[in-house]
């Protein structure tokens, strides 16, 4: 009896946290038939004018080679990391998962959440800036509000800290 395909949402923001927990997802938990769905969200200030017609159900899905288009990155406002998408690309060919795209407009830690209920996705992985408790409570945390208020397992992945040797 085959696996069921699971879905798994990837919030990316190409930070080099949100880069660590695309590469742990890659190693750790992506299985073949898997999907991806990479889950960007923009302020409510990010200039796109056709974010009217989509600003309460983000964009429509993009496929990974459709996204790595300049004129598409262009068209949303994303400055994807190359090699994040090479990662991707290269994961979707070994272990045949569609990888696609997402981009919702407004508040991050909102939006993470109802993308993981619009998109039905099985698991949920995202990224950490690591802030201490002070800063953590003045600016709030988008990762704790994630696995607080979604309604699937959140994995957290703090990106790989470099000590001045």
């Amino acid at each position: 009896m085959a696996a069921e395909k699971r879905t798994i949402g990837l919030g990316m923001d190409y930070s080099p946290s949100s880069k660590a927990a695309a590469k742990w997802a890659v190693d750790n938990l992506v299985k073949a038939g898997d999907r991806i769905i990479l889950v960007h969200v923009l302020p409510k200030g990010a200039d796109a004018s056709h974010k009217e017609l989509w600003k309460s159900t983000g964009s429509p899905l993009i496929p990974l080679l459709e996204f790595m288009e300049m004129n598409v990155q262009a068209r949303y406002g994303i400055n994807p990391d190359k090699e994040v998408l090479e990662i991707l690309q290269a994961e979707s060919k070994s272990k045949q998962v569609e990888v696609l795209a997402k981009v919702y407009w407004g508040d991050a830690r909102e939006k993470l959440c109802e993308a993981v209920d619009d998109l039905k996705v099985n698991t949920f992985v995202l990224g950490c800036r690591g802030l201490g408790p002070l800063k953590r409570a003045l600016l709030g945390s988008v990762s704790n509000y994630v696995v607080n208020n979604a309604t699937c397992p959140v994995t957290v992945v703090r990106a790989p800290t470099v000590s001045n040797a």
